[in-house]
């Protein structure tokens, strides 16, 4: 029976991903958003599924924050996994600090609406600040009207560096 979102409570929390459960729910909604038009509309690949968490769990510069929504009344069930965002660190060399790039923004359609997006930005951005990060960067489609809108809520902004050079792209040169 899929939870409903007005009688659920919401935790959001980082993903251990040494975790087979937690694991296996931030794989099962990353292909869920593989498998949405948002992604590609193509589910993820069987090695990718496979490997994804140990080759996280190998990498220094990743984290993983996710949404567990359970009843109010203390149901017997697990938390269901209902959001996640994966993040990697890289390095802004005009401040000469780390940056985090907010690489995934996932919520299961049936939870969209309920700011729950905006509750795991906000984890990330304490984690950010706790890792000295200048700023977070992301990308995201031109035509995700409501995901658009979900960033700006939170202060994310296209920019510029001159207005005469115009606003970032963010670019792409797949080499598989």
């Amino acid at each position: 029976m899929p939870l409903n979102a007005a009688h659920a409570n919401v935790t959001i929390r980082r993903v251990d991903y040494a975790n087979p459960h937690e694991a296996a729910a931030l794989v099962e909604l990353l292909d869920g958003y593989a498998q949405d038009l948002a992604g590609g509309g193509e589910p993820l690949r069987a090695d990718v599924k496979k490997g994804l968490a140990l080759a996280l769990l190998q990498r220094t510069d990743a984290f993983s924050v996710m949404a567990w929504a359970e009843h109010d009344a203390g149901a017997p069930n697990r938390p269901s996994p209902v959001g996640l965002v994966n993040c990697f660190e890289g390095f802004s060399t005009f401040a000469c600090k780390p940056l985090v790039n907010v690489h995934d923004v996932v919520v299961v359609p049936a939870w969209r609406g309920h700011r729950i997006a905006q509750r795991m930005l906000q984890v990330v951005e304490g984690i950010a600040r706790d890792r000295g990060a200048c700023k977070l960067t992301m990308e995201v489609l031109s035509g995700n009207h409501s995901a658009l809108r979900a960033y700006a809520r939170e202060g994310f902004a296209a920019y510029a560096l001159d207005p005469q050079m115009g606003q970032a792209q963010f670019l792409q040169k797949k080499l598989d």
